[in-house]
């Protein structure tokens, strides 16, 4: 039998995909830094987010399909479907927001929720009771390479770096994931209606799913907003900071601002609900953490409430000198300096948890002005 799409539930699937991948990855930006209860809180938020939002996207798309045939769903395995991408999805944020972030947690974390999409779309489709779906070789082995490499891809993008910039980029690719690989699959899909067959179990219709597919989307669409406004804001205060840093720079003086590390300013940091403070002198590197930072000091990685660009005016005139977006490096605790074509690497004695501190080729001059060579 053929099949077809509405293309406003298309479209409408999109927004769910994109809108979900948004909330899910902005809900866990800093969440690395927080306590466990808190952490674990967001985790699992996050996770119903993303996890809610791959099945809603699916079941919008399965709305807006058509078939010349009467067709319905086995509940419990529509039910099974949402729990298998929300449990797959919990599993990859576990991997990236417990433990030290390495490129092999990200990469498997991206491969995680890769499957929860297949396996999410599969079982989902195994519920539809009245037809039979035929899959083709080719379609599932597309839609398998693009749920893995895009959903790699987009982790890496959010998880490389947690700054604003990369969390809407990863927001683009997972949901261009989510939507892709139904519609590659779908595209992949035959079905052919089953004569005489009884519908077994508890099953729903297409109206009974479309209000419990409606009610979701509305929750997704409601975290959106809410997130989104925090995150505009967010937005907005490290624009304000930065035109200030630029203004502080520019009154003070035209040149690039010497270091002099008899200059020390007191840096706050938080630790079981407490804030303390170590003198700049103490602190080899600092580095970005959404609208964070963490501090690399001998007593450990230390977090601190201030943002990079606050951090980069008050350490201003001190011995810091930007090295990357992500970091600022003590130059009075570089041990080795390498230079790697048009970039380097600022190396440290390891004391202070940290051995080294990526120079990115826009920071490069002045880091080696600042370090002599």
């Amino acid at each position: 039998m053929e099949h077809g799409h509405n293309v406003y539930l298309v479209i409408a699937s999109l927004a769910i995909a994109l809108m979900s991948g948004f909330t899910g990855l902005t809900l866990t930006q800093g969440a690395s830094a927080m306590g466990v209860a808190r952490r674990k809180l967001l985790v699992s938020m996050s996770a119903v987010a993303l996890g809610g939002g791959i099945w809603s996207m699916h079941f919008v798309a399965m709305l807006g399909m058509t078939l010349p045939v009467t067709f319905h769903y086995n509940a419990l395995v529509t039910m099974m479907s949402a729990f298998v991408a929300i449990l797959l999805t919990g599993i990859a944020l576990l991997l990236v927001h417990f433990g030290e972030r390495t490129p092999k947690r990200i990469t498997f974390a991206g491969l995680c929720v890769a499957v929860g999409i297949l396996a999410m779309h599969y079982l989902g489709m195994s519920g539809i009771q009245g037809v039979k779906p035929l899959y083709s070789g080719l379609g599932i082995v597309v839609a398998v390479v693009v749920s893995l490499v895009l959903c790699t891809a987009s982790f890496w993008i959010s998880y490389g770096n947690r700054g604003s910039r990369n969390i809407l980029f990863g927001t683009l690719v997972f949901g261009t994931t989510v939507v892709a690989v139904h519609y590659i699959a779908m595209a992949g899909t035959h079905f052919v209606k089953i004569e005489g067959v009884q519908s077994s179990g508890l099953w729903l219709s297409k109206e009974v799913l479309a209000f419990g597919v409606t009610l979701s989307s509305f929750v997704i669409s409601g975290a959106f907003l809410l997130v989104g406004v925090t995150f505009a804001a967010s937005l907005s205060k490290t624009h304000l900071e930065d035109s200030a840093k630029q203004s502080s720079a520019a009154d003070t003086d035209t040149e690039a601002p010497v270091s002099d590390s008899q200059n020390v300013i007191r840096i706050p940091y938080e630790s079981d609900g407490k804030t303390s403070f170590v003198d700049s002198n103490d602190v080899v590197s600092v580095q970005a953490e959404g609208r964070y930072t963490f501090l690399y000091h001998p007593t450990g990685r230390l977090f601190c409430p201030w943002s990079i660009s606050v951090m980069e005016t008050r350490l201003a005139k001190t011995s810091f000198v930007k090295g990357h977006r992500s970091f600022l490096i003590n130059t009075d605790h570089v041990t080795l300096f390498e230079r790697k074509k048009d970039n380097g690497v600022c190396f440290f004695d390891g004391t202070a948890h940290l051995d080294q501190a990526p120079v990115s080729r826009s920071y490069l001059k002045e880091v080696r002005k600042r370090l002599g060579v």
